[in-house]
């Protein structure tokens, strides 16, 4: 006689559970709980603020710090005696949820629109915005500059300079693979800008090549997304493309 396979331990069973039940369960199985029920994806550079409860951030922390300090224990680390890592697995969780991972946890910074009233229909090009993440593979930090390039029509949405800074951030901090972050820039910028043409280049240090691995110090990695006038006037992405200083030049 065959028995069923076990469920994932990594995903819960679809099953209603009162809020009772849900109480009792750590926060990140809560939260997971709802995301699996709304059949919402999790990945690591996806943002699920929207299944997490007040009071569930710090939860949270307070789990991850506890897993930090067996991951430390694997590692054969005495943090009991030795002084620099006392706090070492408490800070860590802080880092992730409050800092360099905040970007799952928290929905998208307010950013003031406003309409086109002189119909502005020229290059505008924002940057080098500076951003900052960790890859997806081995959480090694990136870090780059990111250049954003608008052509409006009458119908676009007109953001503030500071709010292209804003949205980078909120969106470079989580884990990320730097050709889906950028993927990611451009469809919330297209939703939110609605111009005629969208253009964005990205360079970023991969410490994952610099800090491990090949230890390569001076590879960067480059790369698009042109969409609309960018993608079909060449004489438009030339000129948007000339007008970007490197690193290197």
């Amino acid at each position: 006689m065959s028995s069923s396979p076990p469920a994932s331990s990594d995903e819960p069973a679809r099953l209603f559970r009162s809020e009772d039940e849900l109480a009792r369960l750590p926060a990140s199985e809560r939260i997971r709980y709802r995301l699996v029920n709304a059949d919402c994806r999790h990945h690591a550079n996806d943002n699920i603020a929207a299944f997490v409860r007040d009071g569930e951030v710090e939860e949270l922390k307070a789990e991850v710090q506890a897993k930090m300090q067996e991951v430390l224990r694997a590692l054969v680390i005495d943090t009991d005696s030795d002084h620099n890592t006392n706090e070492t697995a408490k800070r860590v969780a802080k880092m992730y949820i409050d800092e360099v991972f905040r970007g799952r946890y928290v929905p998208m910074p307010a950013v003031t629109e406003f309409p086109n009233a002189e119909r502005l229909n020229e290059l505008m090009i924002v940057g080098p915005i500076t951003v900052r993440s960790a890859c997806s593979h081995h959480m090694c930090p990136i870090f780059g500059k990111v250049w954003i390039g608008i052509l409006p029509n009458e119908h676009s949405n007109l953001i503030g300079l500071s709010k292209y800074a804003r949205i980078c951030d909120w969106i470079m901090s989580r884990p990320q693979i730097q050709e889906e972050a950028v993927t990611m820039l451009a469809n919330e910028l297209q939703q939110r800008v609605r111009p005629d043409g969208l253009a964005i280049v990205m360079e970023a240090d991969h410490f994952c090549m610099h800090w491990r691995g090949v230890k390569d110090n001076q590879s960067a990695m480059v790369n698009s997304v042109m969409r609309g006038a960018f993608l079909k006037d060449a004489n438009l992405r030339r000129e948007f493309l000339s007008l970007l200083p490197r690193k290197n030049d």
